[in-house]
């Protein structure tokens, strides 16, 4: 790397993952002097290692699996088959146009980029190591942004050979036939059905007592019915004891875990850990810095303006641990490198949507009826299947439904789920009638582009307003959308 001359800035933001970058873009645009730092790829876990290259794998996997399926829609192909490496070498290269793009964005900005591990010395000084350098730099106002690590479990055999994480799982250039997925959560289940597609079989293992355990039931029960379909075994209320070799060439590995009280063992060729992720603290000191952290002590406090305890100091992302989603770490920055810069500005988590790449897909955005019901609010519910929408039938899928979920007392849309094809896109239209207050009568007096999967939201909001058009609950035949 050559010298880097300016050691001043107006922001120095430590960590270059999607709140970084996005802070970093925001603070230039509004004049600021900014350096950026960070210790491996710009994009940071997002874009290298996570949500990016998992669904472009994901999207070769459902090709795969639809390339299968086509002759239900008339089309004969005589062989499939699968090229592991090809897939992976598609999906590095949409990581490396990406990560191309936003150095280009910084660059053109005037963002001045250090490549190294930042160690926040105290409130004002960093200092920056990287290959054959070390720089101080000085800054009037910081903002954290380190990010998350994958969780490591504490059981006996994590290190063992075939014992991945999910990095090495977006690398993998052969498929194993038999994989055991340890946790049932959103990281675990994406996996989970991507693996299945592309013919393995696949196990999880979930500690709790149900996939997905923040989603309300419905969504669960859909999940469980696809995963059945995909052959892929949950065990769940199940706790792994132990990870241990074998003399099998091809199941190398036995995993030990307790269901129910009952001791039981899985031989399989590859364990992949996906238990969560926890802030990572790398290159900060939290009670030396004199920053507070969340009564859990997993992340850093903050307020709605992302100001920690200490002054002209900020913290997004997963650092907070607040909502450990991309999209609300990029938002956060927007809020800090706002206030950074002196404009105004503070965050609400009223609207979070939230997008699970499964097969089908799952969106929810608001409350669920299990958070609403828990505060007391009393709530009306409009439903409709996607098997009654003709754009869906028409793209050969039927599983699915949309509910939103309406305040009864003000009449107010406060949340809303998806499940089904383009779940995690339509889901935009009921984040912005959660964060603008909309009733279901608003959605329902608006005009949906038709044929489209769209309409399921509308004949929901219309089932709140009288009833939907297009499907009768008592019959057992169901309208469809022509």
């Amino acid at each position: 790397m050559s010298e880097v001359k300016q050691t001043e800035f107006d922001l120095a933001i430590l960590g270059a993952g999607p709140g970084g970058y996005v802070a970093a873009l925001q603070a230039a645009k509004l004049g600021a002097e900014v350096a950026l730092i960070e210790k491996e790829n710009i994009g940071g876990t997002c874009l290298n290692w996570g949500c990016i290259p998992t669904k472009a794998l994901i999207s070769s996997a459902e090709l795969y699996r639809k390339t299968r399926e086509a002759s239900s829609l008339g089309v004969n192909i005589d062989e499939v088959s699968i090229n592991m490496a090809g897939m992976i070498k598609r999906k590095d290269r949409v990581v490396t146009k990406l990560v191309r793009g936003i150095e280009y964005l910084l660059k053109n900005e005037g963002v001045t980029v250090f490549q190294g591990e930042g160690e926040f010395v105290r409130p004002g000084e960093i200092t920056v190591t990287g290959d054959n350098y070390c720089q101080d730099i000085r800054t009037k106002k910081a903002i954290i942004a380190t990010g998350s690590r994958a969780s490591r479990l504490p059981v006996p055999g994590m290190e063992l050979p075939g014992v991945i994480g999910s990095r090495e799982a977006l690398a993998l250039e052969e498929l194993p036939e038999k994989m055991v997925i340890v946790g049932g959560g959103v990281i675990g289940m994406e996996f989970a059905f991507l693996f299945a597609n592309l013919d393995v079989e696949v196990t999880v293992i979930e500690f709790l007592d149900d996939i997905l355990p923040e989603m309300d039931g419905d969504i669960r029960k859909e999940l469980r019915r696809s995963a059945r379909r995909r052959k892929i075994n949950l065990h769940t209320s199940s706790e792994v004891q132990k990870i241990s070799t074998t003399e099998d060439e091809e199941e190398k590995l036995l995993v030990n875990f307790v269901e129910e009280d009952k001791e039981k063992f899985i031989p399989t060729e590859m364990v992949l850990v996906a238990v969560g992720r926890v802030p990572d603290f790398t290159g900060l000191d939290p009670e030396a810095l004199g920053l507070d952290c969340q009564e859990s002590g997993r992340g850093i406090a903050v307020n709605e303006r992302m100001e920690t305890s200490v002054d002209n100091v900020y913290a997004i992302g997963d650092v907070t641990d607040k909502i450990l989603l991309a999209h609300v770490a990029m938002h956060q920055g927007i809020v800090a490198a706002k206030n950074a810069c002196g404009r105004e500005s503070s965050m609400s988590y009223q609207a979070v949507p939230s997008a699970i790449f499964t097969d089908p897909e799952v969106a929810t955005v608001g409350l669920s009826e299990k958070e609403a019901a828990s505060r007391g609010i009393t709530v009306e519910v409009g439903r409709f299947p996607y098997s009654a929408n003709g754009k869906v039938l028409a793209a050969g899928e039927r599983q699915g439904f949309v509910k939103i979920l309406q305040e009864k007392e003000s009449g107010r849309v406060i949340g809303g789920a998806i499940v089904g094809l383009h779940a995690t896109d339509l889901i935009a239209t009921l984040t912005l009638a959660v964060e603008n207050n909309l009733t279901a009568a608003d959605i329902g007096e608006t005009i949906f582009a038709h044929p489209t999967t769209a309409e399921v939201i509308h004949e929901a909001a219309l089932g709140l307003e009288g009833g939907a058009l297009h499907y009768s609950e008592g019959s057992h035949s169901e309208g469809h959308l022509f």
